[in-house]
């Protein structure tokens, strides 16, 4: 990764990055059937890694600085259980994402779409979900499964995708939809076995002062600011309207070093059988700028968010929709 210094002087410099939005929805946009896969985009990563290339493509020609590979329901066992593939072709598989993310940036760049003078400054997020992902049972929403696991347990069940991810060469590790205290722990834990690796810690909330398995925001961004490697801690997956008073609750216990990340979904409800209930839409656009005044420096969006929702963003943000 860049140097945690250089990546602040350009938010200084040049206001916050803009993060993509949610990959599976513009993925389906474009043809993929995910719903009900275990393996869900990361299925693709063998299947049509092209697509998944393109995708993050087009979030950068929307403006993202920062993209998301396509890891967040990968796992090793995932791979050789649902893919039949050997563990060394699981994690070459896993580690393509990454490739694949940079491929596309690379592209972009070279493609020099744009004439705007803006500075771009982009980064590959390595995107770890939580163990829930895995179960694919929605209790990354809930956290349940962490009453009955050991922290050693879920370092140990996190340790192959951070080791292939940052083996990999991505610039920061996302730690995204996290619902319980206790994985966040074992994740700030686990970082310490990767020294040279940066990372975000991001978690899904159930209302505006607690995650999803019920603990207090503020116990959680405590947590994440137990490890200099963090370099951003914050909230995504969660309705939008939520983020207002979440970061508030934590605003007297954050560390003035630590960055914001804030990258809800759409706020539709989702429903494990019938999918996504298209009511309560809120606009990331709109409420976008009193996360800028509370701090935030990440600004993007997670499901039902697509490349039109972030380029309305950039331009609000920074009233430019896209180039290197």
């Amino acid at each position: 990764m860049k140097s945690l210094a250089d990546l602040k002087q350009h938010i200084n410099s040049y206001g916050p990055l803009i993060l993509d939005g949610g990959l599976a929805t513009d993925l389906e946009a474009h043809g993929a059937t995910l719903q009900g896969d275990p393996l869900w985009s990361a299925r693709l990563l063998h299947t049509q890694p092209q697509a998944i290339k393109e995708s993050h493509y087009r979030f950068l020609q929307s403006g993202a600085d920062v993209v998301t590979t396509a890891t967040y329901q990968a796992s090793l066992s995932g791979f050789t259980s649902h893919l039949g593939l050997s563990a060394e072709d699981a994690r070459e598989l896993l580690m393509s994402a990454v490739h694949l993310a940079r491929d596309a940036v690379r592209t972009f760049v070279s493609d020099g779409l744009s004439t705007m003078s803006e500075k771009r400054y982009f980064l590959v997020a390595g995107s770890i979900g939580p163990y829930g992902a895995f179960l694919c049972n929605g209790s990354e929403y809930t956290g349940d499964y962490a009453n009955n696991m050991s922290l050693e347990e879920l370092r140990s069940w996190h340790r192959p995708q951070v080791e292939c991810v940052a083996a990999a060469g991505a610039d920061v590790i996302a730690f995204e939809t996290i619902p319980s205290i206790k994985e966040g722990e074992a994740l700030v834990e686990l970082l310490r076995e990767f020294p040279d690796t940066k990372a975000w810690l991001s978690f899904s909330c159930k209302d505006g002062k607690h995650i999803s398995d019920g603990s207090l925001f503020t116990d959680a961004v405590q947590i994440a600011q137990r490890s200099k490697q963090v370099i951003a801690v914050g909230v995504n997956c969660c309705a939008p309207g939520l983020v207002e008073s979440l970061l508030d609750s934590a605003k007297s216990i954050k560390d003035p070093d630590t960055q914001w990340v804030v990258y809800p979904n759409s706020g539709e409800e989702w429903d494990r059988k019938q999918g996504w209930k298209t009511s309560g839409r809120q606009s990331i656009t709109d409420l976008s700028q009193t996360w800028l005044e509370q701090g935030a420096t990440m600004v993007g969006g997670c499901c039902r968010i697509s490349p039109a929702h972030i380029s309305e963003l950039r331009q609000a943000l920074k009233g430019k929709s896209s180039g290197p």
